[in-house]
């Protein structure tokens, strides 16, 4: 219960960020900017207090780590499958265009129009 009570608080606070926006519309961007920053700030800290919010924090460490772990190919492997697929695209497209243009014509042929 008292894990909804705090979201609840940091749903508000993050609201009256938001309304701080508008609250100062005759105030300069970057104040306006800064009171939504500061409500976001203020309803995260008030969820890293609750039980999903310290779950959360364990699970964007976790995939920092897997993040941390991915073998980025080469310059030359990214060239050489770049090369790959855009010789695939020119291929796949002159064969589209090649069926397409058997179609048309079969198309043609059959309702008797010999343009």
């Amino acid at each position: 219960m008292a894990d909804n009570i705090k979201l609840v608080i940091a749903a508000l606070l993050a609201a009256a960020g938001v309304a701080g926006f508008y609250w100062l519309s005759d105030s300069p961007t970057v104040l306006r900017v800064l009171s939504v920053l500061a409500g976001l700030a203020a309803a995260a800290v008030v969820m890293y207090f609750t039980a999903p919010g310290r779950q959360f924090v364990v699970f964007a460490g976790e995939a920092r780590d897997e993040a941390r772990k991915v073998v980025w190919p080469t310059r030359k492997e990214t060239m050489q499958v770049t090369g790959v697929v855009i010789l695939f695209v020119i291929v796949m497209a002159l064969f589209l265009w090649a069926v397409d243009g058997i179609l048309f014509w079969v198309v043609k042929t059959l309702m008797g129009r010999q343009d």
